[in-house]
C-alpha cells in the first residue's frame, strides 16, 4: 500500500494494514461459521450497551475521522460500529458468504473497521490517496456507478477505484464464492495505536479457520 503525498501531509498519523490469503475456500454458508456467530453476538451484548455505544472511545476517534473526510458517520457509519449497533437493536447480522461473514466478525470483535479485495480482480500495487473530480466508482450493491467530487479518500489499484476509504468497497473485486486468493485490509484512522496490529490477528484467526488458506 502506497500513501499519496497529500494523504501523508493531511493524515501523518494513518495507517492501513494488508495482508494476503491463498488457496480460500469461499462457500456461501457454514453451520460451524453460525454457530460462532452466536457466541460473538452474545459477547457483544454482554459488553456493549447501545445508548453508551457513541462514548465508546475507539467509535468517538473513526467519527472524527469520517468527520474530517467530509462524512456525516450518522448517516454512513463506520462499519465496525454499525454491525455492532444492528446486534444491540436485536437486529440481524447478513449472511454473504463464509469469508465475508468471517470479516464481519472480526471486524465485531475487534471493533475495526475491516475490508477484503477478490486479489485476482486487483491491478498492480494499491494505493490511497484522494479522488479526482469526476472519476466514478461503483459501490458494492449500487445499481450505477457514483461520480465523485474529489473529496473523498479513495483505495485505487493501477487502473481503478477499489473503495472509497473506509466504508465502501467496489462490486468489481467483491467476495464470491467463486473467491480463491483475498487481500484482507485494515482500515486505520490517527491515533489508533496498537489495535490495528490485535486486529489483524483477528481477521487472519477467523477467515483461516472458516475458509482456510495460506497467509503469504
Amino acid at each position: 500500500m502506497r500513501y499519496e503525498d497529500e494523504v501523508n501531509s493531511r493524515f501523518p498519523d494513518l495507517k492501513v494494514l494488508t495482508s494476503r490469503v491463498k488457496d480460500v475456500q469461499v462457500q456461501k454458508s457454514s453451520e460451524s461459521l453460525a454457530d460462532f456467530k452466536d457466541q460473538v453476538i452474545s459477547q457483544v451484548r454482554e459488553k456493549r450497551d447501545l445508548d453508551e455505544l457513541k462514548d465508546v472511545s475507539i467509535f468517538r476517534k473513526y467519527r472524527d475521522f469520517f468527520w474530517d473526510l467530509g462524512i456525516d458517520p450518522t448517516k454512513t457509519r463506520p462499519a465496525s460500529e454499525a454491525l455492532i449497533r444492528r446486534i444491540l437493536q436485536g437486529k440481524e447480522i447478513p449472511t454473504i458468504n463464509t469469508l465475508v461473514d468471517a470479516y464481519n466478525l472480526a471486524s465485531i470483535k475487534s471493533e475495526i473497521p475491516l475490508a477484503a479485495f477478490d486479489h485476482k480482480n486487483l491491478d498492480g500495487e494499491l494505493k490511497l490517496r484522494f479522488s479526482e473530480r469526476g472519476e466514478v466508482f461503483r459501490g458494492i450493491g449500487m445499481d450505477d456507478p457514483k461520480e465523485l467530487s474529489g473529496d473523498e479518500l479513495v483505495v485505487s489499484d493501477s487502473e481503478k477505484i477499489v473503495a472509497i476509504y473506509p466504508y465502501r468497497d467496489s462490486e468489481e473485486t467483491k467476495i464470491t464464492t467463486g473467491t480463491d486468493d483475498v487481500l484482507l485490509m485494515v482500515c486505520g484512522i490517527p491515533d489508533i495505536g496498537g489495535k490495528l496490529a490485535e486486529a489483524r490477528e483477528i481477521m487472519l484467526d477467523y477467515v483461516t479457520e472458516y475458509c482456510g488458506g495460506e497467509i503469504v
